[in-house]
């Protein structure tokens, strides 16, 4: 038996990255999973690859969020699981970092998260179930040239745990993923090669993760494996919110 047998799964951001893996894992775990992104292509193309739905979404749109859980109404009745993964990352110091480029950021990763869970919890409160929000231990500590995206993090991780009671009387559990520096493609624009291995060093796990296993974390938090907890913060990081490696 899978771990997720019988659940249906929304994961946003899911054509690519952190979001393909958690689907991919989802599904060979028996979960009915649909994948909702706006790379069309790819994301069609893995609904395809692991028996999935595809549906577009902007996750900064609420008509989007209200068609995406329509669809799902429509084809499966039901919604145990909402994985908001969808993510952008714009860096700059605060003096250079625009308000349009602040904007974009907070339009995504934070509004979308707010608009995943409120569309999602009309179909889910009939059910109950758990809404994992991917964080980044950007919404724990305040590194530099990052203020856009620290503040859609800290305001997730603190969404989380409104969601977490508000949602309790209906049986959903929320909770938080927090990863470090992740081999995914959204980092490729602003690391090279010289400047992970650097960041890597330091680290008490010196190395990148992979987004399979962050995917593990969400599993578990998606999964009745973690039925005690709710309103969390889990984080995936190689020890980097711990300290430098000695």
């Amino acid at each position: 038996m899978g771990r997720l047998d019988g659940k249906v799964a929304l994961i946003s951001g899911a054509a690519r990255g952190m979001g393909a893996e958690e689907a991919r894992l989802f599904a060979a775990e028996g979960a009915k999973v649909v994948l909702a992104d706006m790379i069309h292509d790819q994301g069609r193309k893995l609904a395809e690859e692991i028996g999935g739905l595809y549906v577009p979404l902007n996750v900064a749109s609420e008509a989007d969020w209200n068609d995406a859980i329509a669809a799902i109404e429509k084809n499966f009745g039901a919604m145990q699981i909402l994985v908001n993964n969808a993510a952008i990352l714009r860096r700059a110091p605060i003096e250079e970092c625009s308000l349009g480029m602040f904007e974009e950021v907070i339009a995504v990763n934070q509004t979308g998260v707010f608009l995943g869970m409120k569309a999602a919890v009309r179909l889910m409160k009939n059910t109950g179930g758990s809404i994992v929000n991917i964080s980044s231990t950007a919404g724990i500590r305040g590194p530099a040239n990052n203020v856009a995206y620290v503040a859609s993090k800290f305001a997730v991780r603190g969404m989380t745990k409104v969601a977490a009671n508000e949602f309790a009387k209906y049986g959903i559990r929320v909770n938080s993923v927090h990863p470090g520096l992740i081999e995914t493609p959204m980092i490729d624009p602003f690391l090279d090669q010289e400047a992970i291995d650097a960041f890597a060093a330091r680290q008490l796990i010196n190395r990148l993760g992979t987004a399979r296993e962050v995917a593990e974390m969400v599993l578990f938090l998606a999964s009745d494996a973690s039925a005690y907890s709710t309103g969390a913060e889990f984080i995936c990081d190689g020890g980097v919110t711990t300290g430098n490696r000695q």
